[in-house]
């Protein structure tokens, strides 16, 4: 399922139902053992087929249900190909034939919704935490094996363990760290600016300090990213300040310029300086490139 042509090809979204889930372990006739069969098929990627089928013997799942798990986990087509098996397996599930249901529908919001990116429904999804009670999804990183960078699901009622029953929700967490190293492995943070202002006023301190504070709430409501130097000390430590933050203009006004109600506005990157009149700075930002 891919929904737009300029889909981000760096991610993929797994996505399967509990309830699919529990029509599967009914299928297998170990309906009570859901959990140790999600469990077990959770770990499928770490531990292989044949350590899922091992640990699902320990825990007493009978050999034959073993033999009829990997044809149904290996459904092959598409998501209504895959659904439609399942619903000839579940015809004796009344939970497997509600998952198929919410399923379908969740793949039709998939498909006529605004999602830019791949998702695949994937019946070795398993999530193995029992307060998930519906869809469960899974995202990870195409190119970069890493695992998942983000899972969750649909619960009906966690919040009944908290003393307030009939609360249903989704949930996700996000794996902050994976994402970072698969975006920097994959080069997608670009150039990042680091520094804090994009244009730093010089303070010279009283009487002309409220004419910068002006200045600066003018820039600030244009919404430039502007800062006043905190104290009025010496031009040069200011200037260097400004070139060390890598602030590409500074504002000067001094009290020649105020006398005549104008500011300076220079280029840190050339030395460039032309002196305005204050109303003219708002019209010659974007000239700035600001």
């Amino acid at each position: 399922m891919q929904t737009s042509s300029a889909a981000i090809h760096w991610i993929s979204i797994r996505i399967n139902n509990r309830k699919v889930l529990a029509g599967i372990a009914e299928y297998l006739g170990e309906g009570s053992r859901i959990t140790d069969i999600t469990v077990a098929v959770d770990k499928l990627e770490k531990i292989g087929i044949e350590g899922v089928n091992e640990e699902l013997r320990t825990k007493g799942v009978s050999d034959e249900a073993v033999r009829k798990l990997l044809p149904v986990l290996e459904l092959k087509g598409t998501a209504s190909a895959k659904l439609s098996r399942l619903e000839e397996l579940f015809s004796g599930s009344e939970a497997g034939k509600k998952g198929v249901e919410e399923l379908k529908t969740l793949i039709s919001y998939i498909e006529t919704g605004p999602l830019s990116c791949v998702a695949e429904l994937d019946l070795t999804l398993a999530r193995g935490l029992n307060y998930y009670t519906g869809a469960i999804i899974e995202v990870k990183a195409a190119d970069v094996a890493i695992g998942s960078i983000c899972g969750g699901g649909r619960y009906d009622d966690l919040t009944g363990i908290f003393g307030l029953p009939g609360v249903s929700g989704v949930g996700v967490s996000f794996g902050a760290d994976r994402i970072y190293d698969v975006m920097e492995q994959l080069g997608l943070f670009g150039e990042i600016s680091v520094c804090p202002a994009e244009i730093m006023i010089v303070n010279f301190g009283d009487p002309g300090l409220g004419f910068a504070i002006g200045i600066l709430d003018l820039l600030r409501k244009k919404g430039v990213r502007a800062e006043l130097y905190p104290d009025p000390v010496k031009l040069k430590k200011q200037m260097s300040y400004a070139d060390t933050m890598k602030i590409p203009y500074i504002i000067i006004a001094g009290e020649e310029e105020m006398g005549k109600g104008e500011l300076t506005l220079k280029s840190m990157s050339t030395g460039e300086q032309r002196r305005i009149r204050a109303e003219e700075l708002e019209s010659l930002l974007p000239l700035a490139g600001i």
